[in-house]
């Protein structure tokens, strides 16, 4: 049996073309909720065209501050305590393979459950590093250890790879043409989306899709994000991010998505002197109306990995809002990493058109790539 462990917006969207495929094959497979968002999976898989979770962890409120994180990862490592009964539960007592996805408290969760239980765990988007063990915090050390556990890591591409040979992981490693990421992002671009979520027609093969609103703000405005823990919980650099936004609005229209945690940190008073300065707030949109107002943006500002990762696919210029990432994706070309130095930033807000490339999306399927190599543990 195949179990996909995931909880995250993030990992619902880079898994899901795996699902679709899974779904079209007609391959069993057991789908796990972390609960890590709980608020919002449900919204997450009818927008994607997921089916509802053979089993769900956590409560009813998504872990989106630090004291909800402990409270929910105290609650779900007391499952490890009883191996049978947590194979029973999490995994149905069904052994095989499980998988998890990237760096998240989703993935660590998802990874000793599963050894826990004596299942085979695969790491989907293995051998990403920043080398610095508190930049990102907590996802780095998430990562290692996660990638030392693994029995299968499937590295998005060779430097990955490579990252995981020096480290002299113990589990097979296999090297992807790219990240899930990448068929994500194709089917959320694809014609026949424009005004609704992904088709699954040739992807999938599955049916579902749900209407999302066209984007009609002009002139095109600049795309903001910023959720990391990093950033949250440093207050100057909070407070530079919205000084370099009130300035650029002066010149440049601007939407900023705005996660709920982001939103407690700028509080009503950040916020008010935001939109009295003329930037749009906005909430976070479905996964396919987001990028087609991302391809469609002069630039980007943002802290969040898979948004590096989609705008190098896109080729739309991005400044990084960290000091580190461990993600090569655009690096050089159309993305820049501000470390915080006022100069960078300057210097790229002064022309970011410069840093445009072609889109890039690669032809090759990696979700199609893991799945060959999963099905060999399919048991009927």
């Amino acid at each position: 049996m195949i179990h996909i462990f995931v909880g995250t917006q993030a990992e619902y969207v880079k898994m899901s073309p795996l699902l679709w495929r899974m779904e079209a094959a007609g391959l069993p497979y057991r789908l796990i909720d972390s609960g890590q968002h709980a608020d919002r999976s449900e919204s997450f898989r009818d927008e994607l065209g997921v089916r509802a979770p053979d089993h769900v962890m956590g409560g009813r409120r998504s872990v989106d501050s630090v004291p909800a994180a402990l409270w929910w990862a105290a609650g779900l490592g007391r499952k490890l305590v009883l191996r049978r009964r947590l194979a029973r539960t999490v995994f149905g007592g069904r052994r095989g393979i499980c998988l998890v996805h990237g760096d998240t408290p989703t993935a660590l969760v998802g990874a000793l459950m599963a050894k826990r239980a004596g299942l085979v765990l695969a790491h989907v988007e293995a051998g990403l590093r920043s080398h610095r063990w508190l930049h990102p915090f907590p996802e780095e050390i998430v990562r290692v250890v996660v990638d030392r556990l693994a029995d299968l890591l499937f590295a998005p591409d060779g430097a990955a790879a490579d990252e995981l040979r020096k480290r002299r992981v113990k589990g097979r490693i296999i090297t992807g043409s790219s990240n899930t990421v990448s068929d994500a992002l194709r089917a959320a671009l694809e014609p026949s989306a424009a005004g609704t979520t992904p088709s699954t027609t040739d992807t999938s093969g599955g049916t579902r899709s749900r209407r999302s609103p066209r984007m009609t703000h002009q002139p095109r405005p600049a795309v903001v994000t910023m959720h990391r823990v990093e950033n949250l919980y440093r207050r100057h650099r909070i407070q530079a991010l919205v000084h370099t936004i009130t300035r650029l609005a002066q010149t440049t229209p601007v939407r900023w998505y705005v996660h709920e945690p982001t939103r407690r940190a700028l509080g009503s008073a950040g916020q008010a002197g935001l939109e009295g300065s003329g930037v749009e707030l906005v909430p976070m949109a479905p996964y396919a109306e987001f990028v087609r107002a991302l391809a469609r943006a002069p630039f980007a500002i943002t802290d969040g990995g898979s948004i590096q990762e989609e705008c190098a696919l896109l080729g739309v210029p991005v400044l990084l809002w960290r000091d580190r990432t461990d993600r090569p994706d655009g690096l050089g070309e159309n993305a820049v990493l501000s470390r915080y130095d006022p100069a960078v930033v300057e210097a790229f807000l002064a022309d970011p058109e410069r840093r445009r490339r072609p889109p890039r999306l690669p032809q090759s399927s990696p979700s199609r790539e893991i799945l060959e190599v999963l099905a060999e543990w399919v048991d009927g």
